[in-house]
């Protein structure tokens, strides 16, 4: 008898060509531990609802639990020619039990069966992914704890633009990393649904309870058609996008960490452990886990755009296509949590070069903004300010200094309402302390704002 259990209708056997082609047993069998859990639920049903024996159940638990032990030993003989993860466990059950196996596909088929695999493989891993999330922004607050008095220049057309602390600047990136958090908790409510019941496509004449395994299987609810239970897959495209974005927010952290590690910049150093050197150049060492991590970025926008592209022209229900979703979605998953692992080891080793922050302020005219509120402050219309602080940057330009380090005549030539309070308007530490409100820069805030994020649930 032929491994295929729907050999009986072909009157010639698949050749080994297309086996190859068309087996998927060597990606999805890391869905091994999903799919006896969905198989057992699926079979408590069966036997609750007396379409199959309680020796029949008893049975198959007995057998999962053994190819269980095998799998995860490593003792597990996978066969192309059972073509996927569900058939081979399921000959492997045969081969242990009998009968009772063979029992075990009753109301069901491999298409509400696969999609309820990859459903509970991929809560898993956004279970996963959320929680390296949290230890990912646990970094960065300890890291913008360190620094939330730290003075460095913020830009805007990567030109110098006002001061921020160092801290400041980290928790934009923890504000990134929470909405990814929210994402990924909106994207598995979509996912928690079962499709196990919709059979082929138009479910099953056995008196099943979907409701039952339901809840054996921890979903919230159960997929409402059969055609597009068996059909969908707006969930791993819902994740591939989310977790595209969270792959673009760490590729801009990404850049910045390459830009401040250079040597023209300086404002940071990276643990040796994240580096690499030259074949050629002794004096190197390349940020080359930032690099990567900008470069994954890209496959990860590849594949969602591989699922789009897939799932696009598909009429209902089921169509082999569907067997094309798996590797773009194990690879973002994989990914993603690599990323993230390696990221919040990276972020607790990162060193910080103040003095190299400190003397940035002082090259772009960062306070000019400062000096203009003062003018508003005094009653000097916005405009007029602006264009009075825009000549007394040129005037500095001109003399090769700072904004501070005109003389009181000097500023006072620029407008009538300097006084000689301007002083602490131009420099970075009053600058900081200005900004005191929620969402703003003055140290308090920052330490404020890091309080907060830390009793996000």
């Amino acid at each position: 008898m032929s491994d295929n259990t729907w050999s009986g209708r072909f009157a010639e056997p698949v050749s080994d060509l297309v086996k190859r082609y068309t087996a998927s047993v060597f990606f999805d069998q890391r869905m091994a531990a999903q799919d006896i859990r969905g198989s057992l639920a699926h079979a408590r049903m069966l036997a609750r609802q007396r379409i199959i024996s309680p020796s029949d159940l008893a049975d198959i638990e007995r057998g999962m639990a053994q190819i269980a032990g095998e799998i995860e030993r490593g003792e597990f003989a996978w066969s192309l020619d059972a073509e996927d993860v569900h058939l081979n466990i399921e000959k492997r059950l045969t081969a242990l039990i009998g009968d009772a196996g063979k029992r075990l596909h009753t109301g069901r088929s491999r298409n509400d069966q696969v999609a309820t695999d990859i459903r509970l493989w991929l809560r898993d891993a956004i279970d996963a992914i959320g929680e390296l999330l949290r230890d990912y922004q646990a970094a960065l607050l300890d890291l913008a704890e360190q620094h939330a008095d730290t003075p460095m220049p913020g830009f805007t057309h990567l030109q110098v633009a006002q001061p921020v602390t160092f801290g400041h600047h980290l928790l934009a990136y923890v504000e990134m990393a929470q909405r990814d958090r929210e994402r990924m908790t909106d994207v598995r409510r979509r996912i928690n649904r079962l499709p196990l019941g919709a059979a082929a496509l138009a479910g099953t004449t056995f008196p099943i309870d979907r409701d039952f395994v339901a809840r054996e299987l921890g979903f919230e609810a159960v997929c409402e058609n059969s055609l597009d239970a068996v059909s969908d897959r707006d969930f791993a495209i819902e994740f591939c996008a989310a977790a595209s974005l969270l792959m673009m927010h760490v590729s801009r952290f990404s850049e910045e960490l390459i830009l401040w590690m250079s040597p023209r910049v300086g404002f940071i150093d990276l643990a040796d452990r994240f580096c690499t050197g030259s074949s050629i150049m002794p004096q190197k060492k390349n940020p080359d886990v930032p690099e990567l991590a900008r470069g994954k970025t890209g496959r990860t926008y590849g594949n969602l755009m591989a699922l789009l592209t897939l799932m696009k022209g598909q009429p209902l229900a089921y169509n082999k296509d569907n067997q094309e979703d798996k590797e773009p979605l194990f690879d973002t998953a994989d990914t993603v949590i690599d990323t993230l692992r390696i990221f919040t080891d990276m972020v607790a080793g990162i060193q910080v070069k103040a003095t190299a922050m400190a003397a940035a302020l002082k090259q772009g005219y960062a306070t000019a903004t400062d000096l203009a509120d003062y003018l508003v402050k005094k009653g000097l219309p916005f405009r007029d300010a602006h264009e009075a602080v825009a000549r007394a940057v040129r005037a500095a330009e001109t003399k090769g200094c700072d904004l501070a380090d005109l003389s009181l005549e000097e500023l006072r030539g620029f407008s009538a309402f300097i006084g000689d309070d301007v002083g602490a308007v131009l420099t970075v530490a009053g600058s900081l302390a200005a900004r005191d409100h929620v969402g703003g820069t003055a140290p308090a805030r920052v330490r404020a704002a890091i309080a907060r994020a830390r009793q996000r649930p």
